[in-house]
């Protein structure tokens, strides 16, 4: 079985999150909860130089971030400065402006995305787009996720288990589809409570997981990022389950 890590998707606990002091006590609870990997997401605003060293004293890792799509293209360099200072693997860009999803503006994103890729591989760093639901509309029979994807042969795809099913998919065929393409997919269940979607702990909701996790194991996963926008029980607990779960599963932690 190929080893996938499980992470912490820090945007589950932004609300414990917003002064640098806040990131230090919460990243102390993610450690004591199990997890030695992060992706830097829903942070308040906080230096690579300083958000390295909490990370460096509890001995946690940060396997890539979510960085806007302007930053990525506009600002590159400085970009990839703190990315690498960071000791990340990979550059996500967690969605678009709704101009922007279009046919048109998918074809643009792929280009931006193409022009900056080649300074992004030189410095030994991947770049991935996070989906959410509305990449699944269709223009002419196919997906503004997979415009986006096929215009751009050397982005990755970091697949939201969650999203992926809001918009009428199937989770585990998207992560099979771009295969050697998804180091990194977002895990979040999905359930129902009171006839509304809702995300509970990874395990306790309704998505086909042991399908899933195959897929993962199939197309190469490297990490798996536990994620909850608005958890159903209390967050750390939230947390804590689902990275039991995970476990349950074969997954490891570092």
């Amino acid at each position: 079985m190929a080893r996938i890590i499980i992470g912490m998707q820090m945007y589950t606990l932004r609300d414990f999150c917003r002064t640098e002091e806040d990131i230090a006590r919460t990243l102390d609870r993610v450690k004591d909860i199990g997890y030695r990997v992060i992706q830097a997401s829903g942070m308040a605003r906080i230096e690579a130089s300083r958000l390295k060293e909490l990370l460096e004293q509890r001995s946690l890792s940060v396997c890539s971030t979510h960085t806007g799509y302007s930053d990525i293209v506009n600002e590159t360099d400085r970009v990839i400065a703190e990315h690498r200072l960071l000791g990340c693997e990979a550059i996500m860009c967690p969605g678009l402006p709704g101009e922007l999803h279009n046919a048109e503006g998918y074809q643009k994103v792929a280009r931006d995305f193409a022009r900056v890729l080649p300074k992004v591989k030189d410095a030994g760093l991947r770049l991935g787009y996070h989906n959410h639901a509305i990449e699944l509309e269709r223009y002419q029979g196919k997906t503004g996720l997979e415009i986006l994807l096929e215009n751009c042969p050397g982005l990755e795809a970091e697949i939201d288990t969650y999203w992926i099913q809001h918009g009428g998919g199937d989770p585990a065929a998207w992560i099979e589809k771009y295969a050697g393409r998804v180091s990194e997919v977002h895990v979040k269940d999905m359930g129902i409570i009171k006839n509304k979607q809702v995300m509970p702990p990874i395990g306790t909701g309704n998505l086909n997981w042991s399908r899933i996790i195959q897929a993962c194991q199939k197309a190469g996963v490297h990490f798996c990022l536990v994620e909850m926008d608005t958890p159903t029980v209390e967050p750390f607990e939230a947390i804590r389950i689902s990275l039991e779960n995970l476990k349950s599963w074969g997954l490891v932690t570092q």
